[in-house]
């Protein structure tokens, strides 16, 4: 393979659902970023199990925190615990979000 990696496009403005479905990865607000075991679907709610065994309830929203976060990369480490592998951090550092007004 080569040494360059190809970017991987996702779009910006998606609901929170179908881009942690894609990416499989929760920021959490302390700055860890968790590896998603399952998520269950409830309407306007999820509720998030991560490797490391929490459990998370959330809004489905464009607009969260943890939509922001993710889009912006913003996270300090990833969780020892989830054990994340290091391939997915660097494809989702190379994840490009963009605008699908094109």
């Amino acid at each position: 393979m080569d040494n360059q990696e190809k970017s991987r496009y996702v779009k910006k403005n998606q609901d929170l659902f179908e881009l942690i479905n894609k990416i499989k990865l929760w920021p959490a607000r302390s700055g860890i970023l968790h590896g998603i075991k399952t998520i269950e679907n409830r309407g306007n709610s999820m509720i998030i199990t991560t490797h490391c065994g929490e459990h998370f309830v959330v809004w489905d929203s464009k607009t969260s925190r943890s939509a922001r976060w993710l889009r912006h990369h913003w996270f300090n480490h990833a969780c020892p615990k989830c054990h994340v592998p290091e391939w997915k951090l660097e494809k989702y550092t190379q994840t490009v979000f963009t605008d699908d007004r094109r």
